[in-house]
């Protein structure tokens, strides 16, 4: 018998030991891929990583919950799960969104949005049971923040050798100016 049912709950889809194993599960997601932003002092950080993961499980666990409650064992019944998880994704892309600036031709945040995005989707994959998937993305995108982000540092960092390190923009503009000058 499940426990939370014992304690005076409803009897739900799932036992309650599995709801909170995928519960948990979304926050260690959440977390993992959360904490290098964190670590890299952006806005959206550790707490907000695993509150978007964590909240995309439980959205998920309550469209089965729905799902089951409205159609149950009468198959006349029509219900689209796949619904919920769509507004799960455009909330969570809305939120990214936010995260996302433009100022002065340079835009910021576009890795932090796109990993509120992948948050989400960790969530739900995490809420549906996909463990495995949900390994995956982890692992992935821990490679791709990582990783790719030592490599595109040290390529960022290191001139080619046939061209010489390029000036900063404001450089640029008082080397022009100099060089416009005339020299008496």
């Amino acid at each position: 018998m499940d426990l939370f049912v014992t304690l005076g709950g409803h009897h739900t889809v799932l036992p309650s030991l599995e709801a909170t194993l995928r519960l948990l599960f979304a926050v260690v997601a959440g977390s993992l891929i959360g904490l290098d932003r964190e670590l890299r002092n952006k806005p959206a950080g550790l707490r907000t990583h695993i509150l978007i993961s964590l909240a995309a499980a439980l959205f998920t666990l309550i469209t089965f919950e729905l799902h089951e409650q409205f159609t149950g064992d009468n198959s006349s019944k029509t219900a689209d799960p796949v619904r919920i998880i769509e507004a799960v994704t455009a909330g969570v892309a809305f939120l990214a969104a936010g995260a996302i600036i433009q100022s002065r031709g340079n835009v910021h945040g576009l890795t932090t949005g796109a990993n509120m995005w992948l948050a989400g989707a960790l969530g739900v994959a995490c809420g549906a049971g996909y463990y495995f998937l949900a390994t995956i993305g982890t692992g992935f995108a821990l490679i791709v923040l990582v990783v790719l982000a030592k490599i595109e540092k040290r390529l960022a960092t290191k001139p080619a050798d046939d061209e010489a390190p390029k000036p900063v923009e404001g450089e640029q503009r008082s080397e022009r100016r100099k060089a416009d000058k005339p020299h008496f």
